[in-house]
């Protein structure tokens, strides 16, 4: 799908618009021979996110002869780190299991003993510290 969007003093204002609304919109427009006030734009997919990191936005750059998505993503400081793994920790003491252990890479829990990987389904048995086969 073709994407514009609208120029004002060279700047992008708004959000860009699919090529199907544009031309409903402004059915004289020539895509060929887009006036000063519009400019192709390309959709860039917003990334996925890591653990420790903060999306901040989005912002419309020029690069490549067309506007484009610049998403904006911060390594989170060491005392957000900090929080996010605190909370984590918080909301485990209330749903999870007192042996397994904080990892803080992932910032989740795991179990003392790997989930079996052999096709079957289990639930993790914490007075015993196994996993039992599922019924």
């Amino acid at each position: 799908m073709n994407f514009y969007i609208e120029l004002v003093d060279g700047q992008p204002v708004n959000h860009p618009i699919a090529e199907d609304n544009l031309i409903q919109a402004f059915p004289h427009l020539d895509l060929a021979n887009l006036p000063a006030n519009f400019a192709k734009f390309k959709r860039i997919e917003k990334p996925v996110i890591g653990i420790y990191e903060v999306y901040e936005g989005v912002l419309y750059k020029w690069e490549n002869g067309v506007f484009q998505d610049s998403h904006q993503i911060r390594n989170m400081t060491d005392e957000e780190v900090l929080e996010k793994q605190n909370q984590v920790k918080s909301d485990w003491e209330s749903i999870g299991f007192a042996s397994w252990i904080f990892n803080e890479e992932t910032c989740w829990f795991d179990p003392p003993i790997p989930y079996p990987n052999d096709g079957n389904a289990y639930i993790w048995n914490e007075d015993l510290q196994t996993w039992d086969l599922a019924n």
